[in-house]
């Protein structure tokens, strides 16, 4: 009985060391992302492979709003509008410059400021304030982008200069490896600051933020972090978007795309990155299905408005069959294999 007391105990307390072991390291899913995605882009048709593309560059911004939202607890409606921000300061840069790499760095560095002023005001907000505050700046960018239309060309928008591939290599292809190379760093990034103590301190802010002051947590410090890191991720999305369209105007950005995010990441899994890129697929796959529906109806008022009726109802039912997200069904799937 002595003996089967002790092996039971002593499987309990390996148990621990054993979840530690089985979890992989970011860097080996990465790497074999970034495999699968270069061998996909060879057997992918062009238009299959734009669309490839596009999913890398909505992760993005689902990783770094999934981060902001699921991990924080702060809800933003404005990230359609920082997403414009990298869109139109790439714009500018590169047309001037014609330099991608830095024109890139130029757009993320903007958004981020941009993020950093939001989140300093944010920080001071809770629930529907701070939803008024983000939502109040996504329907001001096409307000600036009107006042301002000597540099932004208002509703017409801006084209972007960009350099062509190398010959070999074909334009949605391209487009495919610079996206998902984009992708994969963010989430890299991501998934390594989440593991550590900023993680612990976001979701410590999350839970409790009586109990994380307590702790010695600096709320409003980690809150304006947490705004700041999901800006720069939106910044990278609205360059890379730039670069797909390798066009910028104000209807590329409309207050839906920010309310799609926010339910992109629900449907995904609140928290998880994995669950952000179930959302960046959902991005693309539910617009196209609804606009294949409403071009097959011939109605263009049902075209319009269909793809946020089937967001809706996709979430109602996810929500239903799985509160968790998406990314639950596979978490709860390996919780019973291992048991």
């Amino acid at each position: 009985m002595t003996d089967v007391r002790t092996k039971d105990a002593v499987t309990a307390a390996d148990a621990p060391v054993t979840a530690r072991r089985r979890r992989v390291h970011p860097v080996i899913v990465i790497a074999v992302g970034a495999v699968l995605v270069i061998a996909l882009t060879y057997v992918l048709p062009p238009f299959r492979n734009y669309q490839l593309a596009t999913v890398g560059a909505y992760l993005c911004v689902t990783a770094g709003l999934t981060v902001l939202t699921g991990l924080n607890g702060q809800l933003s409606l404005g990230h359609g509008a920082l997403m414009a921000t990298g869109a139109y300061t790439l714009a500018l840069t590169q047309n001037k410059f014609l330099n991608l790499p830095l024109s890139f760095a130029v757009a993320v560095l903007g958004t981020t400021v941009v993020g950093a002023v939001i989140g300093l005001a944010a920080a001071r907000l809770r629930g529907p304030y701070l939803a008024g505050l983000t939502l109040a700046v996504a329907t001001v960018v096409p307000s600036v982008t009107s006042t301002f239309d000597e540099t932004f060309n208002s509703d017409q928008g801006l084209s972007v200069a960009l350099d062509p591939p190398p010959e070999t290599v074909p334009m949605e292809q391209w487009q495919a490896w610079l996206c998902w190379g984009a992708a994969l760093v963010v989430v890299l990034l991501l998934a390594l600051l989440v593991r550590g103590r900023f993680g612990r301190d976001l979701r410590a802010v999350r839970d409790d933020e009586t109990a994380a002051k307590l702790a010695g947590v600096d709320v409003a410090r980690t809150q304006v972090l947490a705004f700041v890191v999901s800006a720069a991720c939106a910044g990278v999305a609205g360059a890379l978007f730039a670069v797909l369209a390798q066009s910028v105007s104000p209807g590329a950005f409309p207050l839906t795309l920010s309310l799609f995010l926010l339910m992109a990441i629900v449907i995904g899994g609140l928290g998880s990155l994995f669950g952000a890129l179930w959302g960046a697929v959902l991005l693309v796959l539910l617009p196209t299905l609804s606009q294949s529906v409403g071009e097959s109806t011939g109605s263009q008022r049902l075209e319009g408005n269909l793809a946020l009726v089937v967001f809706g109802v996709v979430l109602v039912v996810v929500m239903l069959a799985a509160p968790g997200g998406l990314a639950s069904i596979r978490m709860k799937t390996r919780f019973r294999r291992n048991r």
